[in-house]
């Protein structure tokens, strides 16, 4: 599908709608509290279903407790308690579980845009714990299936001999994420799944104790460079969701040059909230994408049929992705 195509307005358009309507998608889904998932619809995903091809099956869900320490100050990792109440039962509960403290998915009450609030114009005063408004559970109900699209920048800039550097937390550019687009030949479709492979958790699991609270401190991680022109190539796309193995999706710190300086102080120019509480676009972060990137470099197959399920949890801000990879 090319820019633009479709019955929803381009991004150009969507600037052009007045008052705190510009530059969102409110109003435009036929659920407003699903928003750009809503792209896939069931023509999609019997289409997707010619994405399995031997029947393999990718988890893309790091433990719980993977991330000790991680990047977040103040996400910890879970503790684990088994229990029993007689000698042939055993049961479990987790205490101080951050249901964003791995591979996890952010809800759409996630964020809220500085400048006009909370996507669809929900009011602040029932983002609230007990609330259903904008929660995590829309998508448990309903869950978000369809065709993913790794894209392997990793495996792209190896091939260039010019490594990603995580060290520096590299921003990285629309015209990377295209260019491997490009390389690999694939061509994206309404409600794609876009999965960007940067190998930055295997990376930063990889280090030392000290090393890893080294780069918590130092605040700094790889990810998309902040910017209007990737805003807009993924709503015109009809991207469904974005998620890639990192952090945040989008680089820490924010570019000094992002156009989000301005309409989001309280996130220091990052793109959340442009993505979330205005064109109502779920974000993937800290997702398992290199065993699945490293099979489908050896058998030249980019896309997968993806299930996304998230925590059925009322009112939920995120959740654990619970996302499965189908070739």
């Amino acid at each position: 599908m090319r820019p633009g195509e479709g019955t929803y307005p381009t991004f150009a358009d969507l600037l052009k709608r007045e008052g705190a309507f510009a530059g969102t998608s409110w109003g435009l889904f036929p659920d407003a509290t699903r928003g750009t998932p809503s792209f896939i619809d069931s023509k999609a995903v019997m289409e997707a279903r010619s994405c399995i091809r031997t029947g393999m099956a990718f988890g893309l869900d790091y433990p719980a407790d993977a991330f000790d320490p991680g990047m977040s100050l103040k996400r910890g990792a879970p503790r684990h308690t088994i229990y029993s109440s007689h000698p042939a039962h055993r049961d479990d509960f987790l205490d101080g579980y951050y249901l964003q403290g791995s591979s996890q998915i952010d809800g759409l009450r996630h964020r809220r845009a500085d400048d006009v609030g909370f996507y669809n114009g929900t009011s602040d005063h029932v983002v609230r714990e007990g609330t259903p408004d904008l929660g995590i559970q829309v998508w448990a109900d309903n869950p978000i299936v369809g065709r993913g699209v790794l894209v392997d920048l990793a495996g792209y800039r190896a091939g260039q001999g010019a490594p990603i550097d995580h060290a520096a937390g590299e921003p990285l550019e629309l015209e990377l994420i295209q260019a491997a687009l490009a390389a690999q030949s694939v061509t994206l479709r309404q409600g794609d799944i876009l999965l960007l492979h940067t190998g930055w958790c295997e990376w930063f699991l990889g280090l030392a104790p000290e090393d890893k609270q080294r780069m918590r401190e130092s605040r700094r991680a790889t990810g998309v460079a902040q910017s209007g022109d990737f805003v807009a190539w993924a709503w015109d796309h009809r991207l469904a969701l974005l998620a890639a193995d990192n952090f945040a999706l989008e680089c820490l710190p924010a570019l000094a040059s992002s156009p989000y300086r301005d309409s989001a102080p309280n996130d220091h120019g990052m793109m959340h909230q442009q993505l979330l509480a205005k064109l109502g676009m779920p974000l993937g972060e800290l997702w398992r994408l290199g065993p699945l990137a490293r099979h489908m470099r050896g058998i030249n197959q980019w896309d997968a049929f993806i299930t996304i399920k998230p925590l059925n949890i009322t009112g939920g801000t995120g959740s654990p992705a619970n996302a499965t990879a189908l070739l």
